[in-house]
């Protein structure tokens, strides 16, 4: 199971409703978060440029694009971005295969890093 954020801008037609009937988000996205296999963790509402902030879990990339995808067909957003996110024991192991992998990698161009390398301190 993976967990993923969704963050979500509303339209202002979107905003007129909700304003209206003061519904809970929570219960209204749940049915289509579990319908797609997952569950909800978070759910906030947000200043800036998303309006909410769904964390949630699904079993698979598939899983939580229906989610996303059902969410953003329905015409009440005007953007949602959806982030996988790895726990900090998955992104340590991420850098330890990133490490092992890099050995048989050759960039197309010297990096940045390692022209700095071989520059002289001072200059």
């Amino acid at each position: 199971m993976g967990t993923y954020l969704f963050q979500v801008a509303y339209t202002s037609d979107s905003w007129a409703v909700q304003v209206a009937a003061q519904a809970n988000v929570v219960d209204r996205i749940t049915p289509l978060v579990e319908k797609c296999g997952g569950s909800i963790r978070e759910c906030f509402y947000a200043f800036g440029d998303y309006d909410l902030i769904v964390l949630a879990d699904f079993p698979s990339a598939e899983a939580a694009a229906a989610f996303s995808l059902s969410a953003t067909a329905g015409g009440s957003t005007k953007a949602l971005k959806t982030t996988e996110l790895l726990s900090v024991d998955r992104g340590i192991a991420a850098m330890r295969t990133a490490a092992e992998a890099r050995s048989v990698y050759t960039p197309p161009v010297p990096s940045a890093v390692a022209a700095q390398r071989q520059q002289p301190a001072g200059t």
